[in-house]
């Protein structure tokens, strides 16, 4: 047992708090999918932040490519190329 508390506590440490706000229809919300005492809303948020956190550097990713496209003489992903050199080589053994 006292193994476990150990890595509990060395788990949480390398954890930050933070204390957010939430308005009362969130704040049900979120009660009715990740109950408090059900130790389950922690991770619930973790992952819905994680998710958020993805969608936004997704976003920032396409705008990049909207921004900067890759042009054709460019494009690193030539498939004939590869086609064309697996083709030299003879076949596998």
């Amino acid at each position: 047992m006292t193994r476990l508390l150990y890595i509990i506590e060395y788990i949480i440490q390398d954890m930050k708090q933070v204390l957010i706000e939430l308005d009362d229809d969130i704040a049900s919300k979120l009660e009715r999918v990740a109950p408090g005492r059900a130790r389950r809303r922690s991770e619930f948020i973790r992952a819905a932040i994680r998710r958020a956190l993805w969608e936004l550097e997704e976003q920032a990713t396409a705008e990049a490519y909207r921004k900067h496209p890759d042009s054709a003489a460019d494009t690193y992903m030539d498939a004939g190329v590869w086609e064309a050199r697996a083709a030299r080589r003879g076949p596998r053994r």
